[in-house]
């Protein structure tokens, strides 16, 4: 994937506030996630394209897809002003129906598959994954119990912030992910 760099951000992902994170024992393959909190998010501006692709496809069609939209708000001289997101729509076991993007400070003009969008006001769930993208299917399983056992109910959506990723080292296990799960009040 061709994300900018930790260089080219206008945002540094030190700036990013994280909560505390987990300090019990782990097994070796399980995922390290922050312990979760509830926060109360803003809506945010967004340049998005919308993808409805199998779930077999996306590790193929995410990477251009963000590319395209980076380079659209670029030729229309708007930076993101955070990291690459996804916002899955709908959950469905072999189908990602998702919006992947990056929040903008004004609004985008529609361009090719690239729109105006937003990520809406909600109270979350939230925490911070740390490790490779092939772990946060055991990761939101994780976020989901606690979910759960916390005695909330999950929205039908969430999103996902690549807070760092490849573009900032080649380590796995230096990715942070925020992963974010709207609540049903």
């Amino acid at each position: 994937m061709s994300w900018p760099t930790l260089a080219e951000r206008p945002y540094r992902s030190h700036a990013i506030r994280r909560p505390r994170q987990v300090r019990r024992r782990r097994q070796e393959n399980s995922p390290m996630i922050d312990t979760p909190r509830i926060a109360q998010t803003d809506a945010r501006l967004t340049a998005v394209i919308h993808l409805t692709v199998a779930r077999a496809e996306i590790q193929r069609v995410m990477g251009p897809a963000i590319a395209e939209v980076l380079a659209t708000i670029a030729a229309q001289g708007i930076a993101p002003t955070g990291p690459v997101f996804s916002h899955h729509l709908n959950m469905d076991p072999d189908t990602f129906d998702v919006e992947v993007g990056v929040p903008v400070a004004s609004p985008v003009t529609r361009t090719g598959r690239v729109t105006p969008g937003e990520l809406p006001a909600a109270t979350v769930a939230r925490t911070v994954y740390h490790g490779p993208y092939e772990g946060l299917g055991v990761a939101w399983g994780e976020f989901m119990a606690w979910i759960a056992a916390a005695g909330h109910e999950a929205a039908p959506d969430l999103w996902e912030r690549y807070v760092t990723g490849p573009e900032s080292g080649p380590d796995p296990a230096s990715w942070c992910t925020e992963l974010n799960r709207p609540l049903l009040c």
